[in-house]
Parts: structure tokens; C-alpha cells; sequence
């Protein structure tokens, strides 16, 4: 959409490219200002400009080498906070405006252009605000506009910034610090006595004085220790809120609190996933950055991402699919937020436990050494064990003990009593439940009870062999019927509150079909329930 001066549209809430382009005249360089409901900056570090090419919520990022006769700014939207009510776009030269040919403003979502604005006849002056996001009923909207001021330094004063953005570039001689890679305060390489922050790419405009490393003065702003100090419990109820072991002088603690309540709410939408542009070295730079202990956050996130944890594998084990991908991110939260404990090491077990599973089922199966056995041509052994055939007669059922062979080509039970051999090709299923294997097959008397040591195990293996026999492991998109679509799996936790509905406990929950599907229970969410594990072992496949 083309805009005229005082113009207006939505745009999408994504992330966006602002371009300046020009034919002709010195080249403009781009400026921004997130600005709060007041219209004012809420402190100089809201203005991205050359010396200060990122923000530090990494909402807008300027590019340092936009392509000739460009100048470019990198927009997320999702990323404001919510006091930021605005982004006001500024261009400038070192001359004026005047001398610029074919001045246009346009906004790119990806490569599709939604927005553009022609400055046609620009004031002589050296800067304008060419333009604004502003934050509506949850959408947001650009406007076109057109003030010019004096000079740069003049017009960002207008908006409470205080730096004077007149000051040359940092000279490209000027070393990074060391691990340059990763965004922190270091002291300043113009003035050692202060700090200045290094995004990670260059040294920005954002300074503060270095705090005297002794005991006698707050170690966040450097303040006296003559003004009250607060503790760690007084503030957080026994949060570790110390830094280098020493506590926070009042200001700093009202400050930390303050940021960490909202900071722990950005985190907690990452740890659930529901923030795709947030990622952890964003926030941790964020903590960094406002001079925030780590330790303090943990803390704030221990509970949430543990409840996170559970909910995860949960989720992932309720359809016996356990991928890569899960175990990542299961470590990745683990890695993050520093987690330990015997919960926590229950639970990656449980985790590993179903990828091997899966990895089974998927036809990824062991290979035996047997020993006495006569094999068909090509035939490969995956599971010797010791097992029992159960075989329910009139007068009850017989309990047979022996040995199961498990192989690409059948399984095999030799006993001392019994012995059957059932080719893939008349095996229907095979499920565990009960502590024991049941094999289904094409005729009544076909099919086979296993009690085996581990029936979890072997139905797998079996599965894996069924499927490669039928043709079945490499299926694209195939998945089992025990499969719980995500949205309902979301309704019955929320539903449940992440708790078994028998005991109440949190921890080791799995979906339970409260009438088996066996049985024909249908996958709903009326027919769904959380139980713990023992609680889901006690009820077993009964209504």
C-alpha cells in the first residue's frame, strides 16, 4: 500500500524490513526510537543508531552494510515489551535532506513490500522522522509522517534521548573484547574507569561506571554501602538475589525485582515455546545487560521448568513416539536453566527409554548371536530370551516356560511342553499390557501370550520386525493408532491441571484411556485422563 503524508495502515505483527532508498544525493542513514505512551523514550538505550546498532530486546536492529543507496532497519514487533507503544523511523545525512533525490520509505514482510511512502519534497534539513509503528487493539499500525528538526542531535532530544549522536563512529582499530561472540559489559575502551556494553558484533553507545570491587559498595551501580542495603531473602523470600556475594544496595533491588517479573514471564513463554523470537541468549544478554545475577533468575524458573519438563514428556510419551528432536529440547531447558536432581534424572530416563522404543518400532533392532538354532537362509536373530507361554484352558492357564526367538523372518517359543512358530506375514499386532506380550494373529489359535521380563521391550522389537516384514517401517507419515493429536493431549492437561486425577501427584504423568482402546475407548478428551504412573500400573486395562 502507497501512503501519502499523515497516511496509515496495519501491518503484519511480524518481523519487518525497513528500507530507505534514494537516487540520488549523500547517503541517509536510519535511526530509530522505541518510545512508551508518554511519546518519550523510556532511556537512551530505546535509540538505534550507528553507535548503537541494536536493542538491546533486540526489537530493531540497524544494518551496518545495507546494500548502495539503502539504509536499512530490522523490526520485530513481537519482541517489544509491553510499555513500548511505538517505533519512530528518522533519517539523516550530513548535510540536508534537500540534496536527497527519490527519498521512499518502504516496509518489507520478508520480501513482500506492505507499506511504502515517497518523500517528495524533503525539507532542507539534516533530520526527519519519516515514519512510526504504533501499537493499536493488538494490532499494529504504520503511519507516514514528516517532522524535521535541525539537526539529529535536536530531534532525538525531543524524545528524552540524552547521548549526543553527533560523536564519530568507533574507530574499526578499536579491539573487541575477549569472547567477542557474546554480548556483555567490558570495560571501556575510551575510558577504563567505565563500562561500555559490546553487543556481540561492535561497541555500542551504552555505558555505566565500573563498581568498585570491594565490599563496601553495591556491585551492580558501584553505590555506597552507607545506604541500605537489602537481602537476598528480604527480597525474594530466599531467591539467591546476591551478587559476588554481596547484597544490593535499595535502588538496585527495586530494579531487579521490578525487571525480573517481567523478564521471568518472557522466559517462561520461551520455555513453553509460545515466544519464537525469543531465544535463551536474548534473555540471558537481557540479565547481562541490566547487570542481573543468573543465579536469581534460576531460581524464579526452577518450579515452571520442571512443570515444564513434566508437561513435555508427558506430551511426548503419550503416542510412544519419542524423536531426536524431543531429547534436544528436553536438554536444552536442562542446559539453560541448570537443572539437576533425581526428578529430573527420572525423567530423562523415561525419555531415553521411549526414544529406544520408538527407535525399535521404527525398525532399528539389535542383533543376536544364537547358538543351537537351525536358521532359513538370510535370517537374522533380534531377540534370545527367556520367556513363558501362557495358554488359558478350561481349568485354567497353563503356564509354559522356555526360550523366544525373535527374528526378521517369525518369532518362535521352544519349551519343554509347547513350541509355536508364527511367520510375519499371520501376525495381525502385538501389544504389551498386563506385564505380558500378546501376538494377534489371522486365526484364532494362531496367536501367542508372552510373559517376558520386560514386555515393553520385546513388543517393540516385534513391532520393528512386523513392520519391516509387512513393508511398513519406512511408511511416510505413519504413526500409530494410539496417537493423541497435540490440541487434545493440551485440553485434558489443562483440564486436569497437570495433576493425576487419582492422587494428585505431579510427577511421571502419562494419558490414560479411561476405557481402553482395546475395548473400544475412543481418543477424545471425555475418554482421556492424566494418572501417574502408579496410579495408571494399578488400573491397568480396566474400566
Amino acid at each position: 500500500m502507497k501512503l501519502t503524508e499523515g497516511g496509515q495502515t496495519r501491518v503484519p505483527t511480524s518481523l519487518l524490513t525497513v528500507v530507505l532508498s534514494w537516487r540520488a544525493g549523500p547517503a541517509v542513514a536510519a535511526q530509530a526510537v522505541l518510545v512508551a505512551e508518554s511519546g518519550r523514550a523510556r532511556s537512551d538505550r530505546d535509540f538505534v543508531w550507528f553507535d548503537a546498532p541494536r536493542h538491546v530486546s533486540q526489537a530493531v536492529t540497524l544494518d551496518p552494510e545495507p546494500e548502495p543507496g539503502t539504509a536499512r532497519l530490522s523490526v520485530s514487533l513481537p519482541r517489544t515489551g509491553s510499555e513500548v507503544a511505538g517505533i519512530v523511523v528518522i533519517g539523516s545525512v550530513p548535510g540536508s535532506l534537500a540534496e536527497v533525490a527519490g527519498l521512499r520509505l518502504t516496509v518489507f514482510d520478508h520480501d513482500r513490500p506492505v507499506v511504502s511512502y515517497d518523500v517528495d519534497t524533503p525539507e532542507p534539513v539534516p533530520a526527519m522522522v519519516l515514519g512510526e509503528f504504533a501499537r493499536g487493539d493488538g494490532d499494529w499500525e504504520f503511519r507516514a509522517a514528516r517532522e524535521g528538526a535541525v539537526s539529529l542531535a535536536g530531534l532525538v532530544r525531543e524524545f528524552g534521548i540524552r547521548v549526543d549522536p553527533v560523536r564519530a563512529p568507533e574507530p574499526r582499530r578499536t579491539a573487541p573484547p575477549p569472547d567477542s561472540e557474546r554480548a556483555d559489559w567490558h570495560p571501556d575502551p575510551r575510558d577504563p574507569t567505565r563500562l561500555r556494553w559490546w553487543d556481540g558484533d561492535t561497541w555500542t553507545a551504552s555505558t555505566r561506571p565500573a563498581p568498585p570491587p570491594d565490599s563496601r559498595h553495591c556491585p551492580r551501580c558501584g553505590a555506597p554501602r552507607r545506604r541500605r542495603l537489602l537481602s537476598a531473602t528480604q527480597l525474594f523470600g530466599g531467591a539467591a538475589q546476591l551478587f559476588g556475594g554481596s547484597a544490593l544496595c535499595r535502588e538496585c533491588a527495586d530494579e531487579t525485582a521490578e525487571y525480573l517479573a517481567d523478564w521471568s514471564a518472557r522466559a517462561e513463554r520461551t520455555l513453553r515455546r509460545q515466544s519464537p523470537h525469543e531465544d535463551w541468549e536474548t534473555l540471558w544478554a537481557a540479565l547481562r545487560y541490566q547487570r542481573i545475577d543468573r543465579a536469581a533468575a534460576l531460581e524464579l524458573l526452577r518450579t515452571p521448568a520442571h512443570e515444564q519438563l513434566e508437561r513435555l514428556v508427558a506430551f511426548t510419551c503419550a503416542d510412544g513416539v519419542v524423536e531426536r528432536e524431543d531429547l534436544d529440547d528436553f536438554e536444552d531447558t536442562v542446559a539453560q536453566l541448570s537443572l539437576s536432581g533425581p526428578l529430573l534424572e527420572d525423567l530423562r530416563r523415561r525419555l531415553h527409554r521411549g526414544r529406544l522404543l520408538t527407535r525399535l518400532r521404527s525398525g532399528e533392532l539389535p542383533l543376536a548371536k544364537t547358538a543351537g538354532l537351525h536358521l532359513d537362509p538370510d535370517e537374522r536373530v533380534h531377540l534370545d530370551l527367556p520367556a513363558a507361554h501362557v495358554r488359558h484352558l478350561a481349568r485354567g492357564p497353563k503356564r509354559s516356560t522356555g526360550r523366544l526367538i525373535v527374528s526378521n523372518r517369525k518369532l518362535r517359543f521352544t519349551g519343554s511342553d509347547a513350541g509355536i512358530e508364527i511367520p510375519w506375514a499371520r501376525v495381525v499386532s502385538v501389544s504389551a499390557a498386563d506385564g505380558l506380550v500378546e501376538v494377534s494373529a489371522t486365526s484364532a489359535r494362531g496367536g501367542a501370550l508372552l510373559e517376558v521380563a520386560d514386555p515393553g521391550y520385546v513388543a517393540a522389537a516385534m513391532e520393528g520386525a512386523l513392520r519391516i516384514a509387512k513393508r511398513l517401517a519406512l511408511a511416510p507419515g505413519r504413526r500409530d493408532t494410539r496417537t493423541i493429536p497435540p490440541d487434545v493431549k493440551a485440553i485434558v492437561w489443562q483440564r486436569d491441571g497437570g495433576k493425576c486425577v487419582e492422587c494428585g501427584d505431579s510427577h511421571y504423568l502419562e494419558f490414560d484411556h479411561i476405557i481402553p482402546i482395546s475395548r473400544g475407548g475412543a481418543t477424545s478428551p471425555a475418554n482421556l485422563q492424566i494418572l501417574c504412573r502408579g496410579c495408571n500400573r494399578t488400573k491397568s486395562a480396566h474400566i
